[in-house]
């Protein structure tokens, strides 16, 4: 079954509305007709509202509250991806599949070691692609919210944000053994325990990984160093190796 996203406003009693660039998919792409069932999203609560189509104009699809799911698809802890900006299209690999696995938020961080560099112009159109590539992936993942790929922070910044979160984390080729790396998931689990919906943090270097004072400036912002194993991992393996972890752990 299709899936798509609405605003929350567009949303009335029995009648749901869609705009935007999903018209045309539905329209044009995937030529639906009144009278299919499709499901919906309101990007804010969790739940999948099931709706008939009524009919397809130019700028709206128009349809029917047929009833609503408790889809409960969303991750019991909001994890925030702070991704090392890395080189070529890889961002877009990342940000597709962090947004599958579950990733609240993805924020592009400017590191020690990062190649590329962005002026404010190029980290602009850069994150309206990441931002649609995100949405596409919400709609086939069948997520309730769009996770929201942030404008990309200086590392200094995203350090700053996660030491207000109730855990984080930030894999080291230089970490030895997998201690730290159990006990930072079995606190995890135990915050998504105890609290609604605990903030996760997950740091990422680029391809050329964090400087050692990058490291410690973590450390002293209490983000815990872990280890994600004996082997080195790419950039594009990382993030998405620890987001597979959590998501098992806190679902199963």
């Amino acid at each position: 079954m299709q899936h798509f996203f609405t605003e929350p406003e567009n949303i009335n009693g029995n009648e749901i509305i869609i705009r935007g660039e999903d018209v045309n998919h539905i329209k044009n792409v995937l030529r639906m007709k009144a009278g299919e069932e499709i499901s919906i999203s309101n990007g804010v609560d969790d739940n999948e509202y099931r709706a008939e189509i009524v009919s397809i104009q130019d700028d709206e699809v128009a349809c029917r509250l047929m009833f609503i799911k408790e889809a409960g698809v969303e991750l019991p802890a909001e994890i925030v991806l702070f991704q090392g900006l890395p080189k070529s299209d890889k961002m877009d690999l990342i940000v597709q599949k962090a947004v599958e696995l579950g990733a609240s938020r993805i924020v592009p961080v400017a590191t020690g070691r990062c190649v590329v560099k962005l002026d404010d112009k190029k980290a602009a159109s850069k994150c309206e692609r990441w931002q649609k590539i995100a949405s596409s992936a919400a709609e086939q993942s069948k997520r309730s919210i769009i996770p929201e790929v942030s404008m990309p922070a200086a590392f200094s910044e995203a350090v700053a944000e996660a030491e207000k979160m109730s855990v984080a984390a930030i894999p080291y080729e230089l970490a030895e053994g997998m201690g730290a790396t159990a006990g930072f998931i079995a606190r995890v689990k135990e915050l998504a325990g105890n609290e609604v919906r605990p903030t996760v943090g997950i740091f990422i270097g680029p391809e050329g990984g964090f400087t050692e004072a990058e490291i410690t400036l973590a450390e002293e912002k209490g983000i815990t160093p872990i280890s994600l194993g004996r082997r080195i991992l790419r950039t594009e393996t990382a993030g998405l190796t620890m987001l597979s972890i959590l998501m098992y752990e806190l679902e199963k």
